[in-house]
């Protein structure tokens, strides 16, 4: 079976097929032919540690990407890729648009990079023109005794949002996290639009599938990498970070068409393929398949799934585990204040910074019960009723941290690579060069 790997940057679940009043009429379509996940949620609330987990099917700290590729972090083995070990198994393999998992893509594993001709300085037009090479792609697979591995990355919807053009602010809502006043609708928009952008491109790449004939040999996912870049989001470990959209669209689904809220992580992914794809499973994945599901199961796949930060734009290690219930999220770092160059820039930070968002602490943990709580306002840490939870949480991500060798559980201070680029801590803009 071929596979076809549809992934933007930043998005969370911000689309339409998640509820979201965000014009994506062809993800919409696509979530109506896919089993849809409400509950599934990245490794990791940044780029290249998310999309290394994915793909690897292992964590960040177990595979080595602990911060940004481009910015000199590196997979431990890069065999591991699930575009490698597909090709080992016979596939082609080939990357159109954006990765983020190695600072060079060539070395992935790829048998082909497709890289289109251009000039073309706009993100949202870059997009576009990748997404028609991916379907190029695909149309030229036809006839081809050869299964096929395709991922296709969009830059949408990360920063520098496009202009919002014609997507009016007086009647966007911004994300729940942000006030809502003029300068965070109108950031909003922006993400609107590069929304837009985003979904025509699934449109062309899918429209490319269905024209092919390969539709009916070919399992098609979209997801994202984590929350979108708003503070409070991208780079936390609240649910408006790790959370993303997950849709999985194959030949002869039983549970086309439905949503459900089973608890899976990103690196229940590649194992899941293998079984989908009548594949062996590598002896180093970390996840577990939820092929069961998909074919109509009603057990849990997980009890728990954990979740971390390590470096970003700069150093602020966090880890969480996350049940169907309850999150404790727990701060290693030495400090206890906002980490700013953590935030990505943009209009609704500034509008925080104005109103006093550096200066506010940060808690070494936090508990929530997310039945009662599911914004993650009430830290019950302290609350004599939720001891043996907090108690249970405390010694399941110690257990976890040291049972997969996690160097936070030894040091609160894991080194950045030689030649890595890390922010201060006191530095606001991640732009500024203002490195350690």
């Amino acid at each position: 079976m071929n596979i076809v790997y549809i992934h933007t940057h930043d998005s969370g679940r911000y689309i339409e097929p998640y509820g979201y009043n965000i014009a994506t009429p062809n993800l919409m379509s696509f979530a109506k032919q896919s089993t849809l996940f409400r509950h599934c949620y990245s490794a990791a609330p940044t780029c290249s540690p998310s999309r290394a987990a994915l793909l690897t099917g292992t964590v960040p700290h177990v595979n080595g990407m602990l911060g940004l590729a481009h910015r000199g972090f590196q997979l431990k083995d890069n065999n591991l890729h699930i575009s490698s070990y597909l090709r080992s198994t016979g596939y082609d393999t080939a990357l159109c648009g954006i990765q983020h998992e190695a600072p060079d893509a060539g070395m992935l594993g790829y048998d082909k990079i497709i890289t289109p001709n251009t000039t073309v300085k706009s993100h949202c037009e870059r997009d576009i023109m990748n997404a028609h090479a991916a379907a190029d792609y695909i149309k030229n697979s036809v006839g081809s005794n050869k299964n096929f591995f395709l991922s296709f990355g969009m830059f949408s919807t990360h920063r520098v949002f496009p202009d919002a053009g014609d997507i009016r602010q007086d009647y966007i809502m911004p994300p729940h996290v942000m006030y809502d006043i003029k300068t965070n609708r109108e950031d909003m928009a922006g993400y609107h639009r590069s929304a837009k952008t985003a979904d025509d491109c699934v449109g062309i790449v899918m429209d490319a599938l269905a024209d092919s004939g390969l539709e009916d040999n070919t399992a098609v996912i979209f997801t994202t990498d984590h929350g979108i870049a708003f503070p409070r989001m991208k780079c936390s470990l609240y649910d408006t970070g790790i959370g993303v959209a997950f849709m999985l669209k194959y030949p002869g689904n039983p549970t086309a068409g439905t949503a459900n809220d089973f608890l899976i992580s990103h690196i229940d992914v590649f194992p899941t393929l293998c079984d989908l794809c009548g594949l062996e499973k590598p002896d180093w994945l970390m996840g577990k398949s939820f092929y069961d599901l998909l074919q109509g199961g009603t057990n849990e796949i997980n009890d728990e799934i954990f979740a971390e930060v390590t470096y970003h734009a700069a150093y602020e290690p966090m880890r969480c585990i996350r049940t169907a219930r309850y999150k404790l999220i727990r701060r290693y770092d030495y400090h206890s204040g906002v980490v700013p160059a953590n935030t990505d820039d943009g209009n609704s930070k500034q509008f925080l910074m104005s109103a006093g968002f550096l200066s506010r602490p940060a808690a070494r943990e936090m508990l929530f019960d997310l039945y009662l709580d599911p914004l993650e306002r009430e830290n019950l840490v302290n609350d004599s009723a939720y001891t043996s939870i907090y108690s249970d949480l405390s010694a399941r991500l110690s257990d976890y941290m040291l049972r997969t060798n996690d160097p936070l559980a030894a040091s609160y201070r894991i080194p950045a690579p030689d030649g890595a680029k890390v922010n201060k801590l006191t530095c606001v803009h991640p732009i500024d060069g203002d490195f350690e």
